[in-house]
């Protein structure tokens, strides 16, 4: 199976995400985040150094919760465009007006 070629935008959350992730670890060894995060150093390392830059959404919810950190954090830090927050209540919608019945006479 070819995968598809990821876009600009797709490598730069990647970076984000990264960059993100090594703040969050601190002085935390690798090893012991991705334990923690039940995966391997490695792919936290390439998570880390964008060389994973779409990592499955498990994996980043496994490490949001190793480095205590919420996925509203995550997107807020890592979507190309303001994440529109999930509380929001959504603008009423119309009600449609009703429909002309027609008189029979």
């Amino acid at each position: 199976m070819v995968r598809t070629p990821l876009t600009p935008e797709e490598r730069l959350r990647g970076e984000r995400l990264g960059a993100l992730l090594r703040a969050a670890r601190g002085e935390r060894s690798m090893a012991a985040v991705a334990a923690s995060a039940g995966i391997s150093a490695e792919t936290l390392r390439k998570i880390e150094t964008g060389r994973a830059p779409t990592p499955a959404f498990f994996t980043v919810a496994a490490l949001a919760g190793a480095l205590g950190l919420s996925l509203d954090e995550i997107l807020g830090n890592c979507a190309a465009e303001p994440a529109v927050a999930l509380t929001e209540t959504p603008a009423p919608v119309p009600a449609a007006a009703p429909a002309a019945v027609p008189l029979i006479a």
